[in-house]
């Protein structure tokens, strides 16, 4: 799976706000709602593979792989306490598996287990993660991206758009930032940013 720029996160029922993420191109759009009833995820995933189709955007959905199949999405995101790499692929061989990591011994896993790309962080202190893993800093970042090999990194976790060359330059793929474009005045503006450094 090829991954360059902007990674979007939608986390709330809204559309404008999927349309908005994706009008600048995207590189993928995932979809994490928490918490939310199956019903209410699968409304959104639905809501946001149309979307997806209409930007010609890949359309990924956290966790839940019978959300992802039942939506035909084109991959899931898992993170350390989800499925298996390996039981995932079982049961749908034709999706992207993505895998959160917090440290490197996390990446060396799940490049070994053949993840197709990583998220990678908290790279700053973030605010979205009521319990986040420890900060790794552009320091650690550097050390995940050398540990991933040719396996694409997402960094995430407390990232602005002033950051975006540093992370840039320490090697990441992509960047998802979640509060500094969903929560911004200019989610458009703020997408970009982080897209066009790439």
């Amino acid at each position: 799976m090829k991954l360059r720029g902007f990674y979007a996160m939608l986390d709330r029922d809204d559309e404008a706000l999927a349309r908005a993420l994706v009008s600048i191109g995207p590189c993928a759009l995932q979809v994490r709602l928490k918490p939310g009833t199956a019903r209410a995820q699968l409304a959104l995933a639905r809501m946001a593979r149309s979307v997806c189709d209409d930007a010609g955007i890949p359309l990924i959905i956290n966790d839940r792989i019978d959300i992802a199949l039942a939506c035909g999405a084109d991959g899931v995101h898992l993170g350390q306490t989800d499925l298996p790499i390996a039981a995932a692929r079982s049961l749908a061989p034709k999706l992207f598996v993505g895998v959160s990591t917090h440290d490197v011994g996390q990446v060396r896993l799940a490049v070994a287990a053949g993840a197709d790309y990583l998220g990678f962080g908290p790279v700053f202190a973030t605010q979205t993660k009521q319990k986040p893993d420890p900060v790794q800093g552009l320091a650690g970042l550097r050390a995940a991206v050398a540990a991933a090999g040719s396996t694409p990194l997402v960094a995430i976790g407390g990232i602005a758009p002033r950051d975006a060359a540093d992370v840039y330059a320490a090697g990441a793929s992509a960047i998802c930032a979640i509060h500094s474009v969903n929560d911004s005045e200019d989610v458009v503006a703020a997408a970009r940013s982080l897209h066009s450094m790439s």
